[in-house]
């Protein structure tokens, strides 16, 4: 993405999105999950709860999060109306089941951060080794 393109959500929710229905509880820390919430108010609301920012792609690819986009109603979105983004994110749809909110994603994604299972341990690894790769190459 060049720089002075505003972003815009990738074409599909990341394999380890939290909004994903099919990615497994506790994949990420709790305070990522603690986030999701905060979006699903009025719009008036949303800066009282600290979601005034945009919500990126927890793959650090310079995307929105395509889940956070698909799962929000982006018109009521308060991050967007005070960021510049791709006209696409208003328009983007899912290709991939989501959860119906953010509260909905939160609980899922917390009820496995103490015991995380098998699948969202290998997730986390692959995420490890992901980010160590990204980081040797800097």
């Amino acid at each position: 993405m060049k720089a002075d393109t505003p972003p815009g959500p990738g074409k599909a929710p990341c394999g380890t999105c939290p909004y994903r229905r099919d990615v497994p509880a506790g994949v990420w820390d709790a305070s990522e999950y603690e986030k999701l919430p905060a979006y699903d108010g009025e719009t008036w609301e949303q800066a009282m709860k600290g979601a005034i920012g945009l919500f990126y792609c927890h793959q650090q690819d310079g995307n929105l999060c395509a889940g956070w986009v698909g799962c929000h109603d982006m018109d009521q979105m308060l991050a967007l109306r005070i960021s510049r983004v791709d006209p696409s994110t208003f328009d983007y749809v899912s290709p991939v089941p989501l959860f119906a909110s953010g509260q909905e994603a939160c609980d899922h994604g917390m009820s496995g951060v103490l015991d995380p299972g098998k699948d969202a341990l290998l997730a986390i690894k692959k995420l490890r080794t992901k980010r160590r790769r990204k980081l040797q190459t800097k």
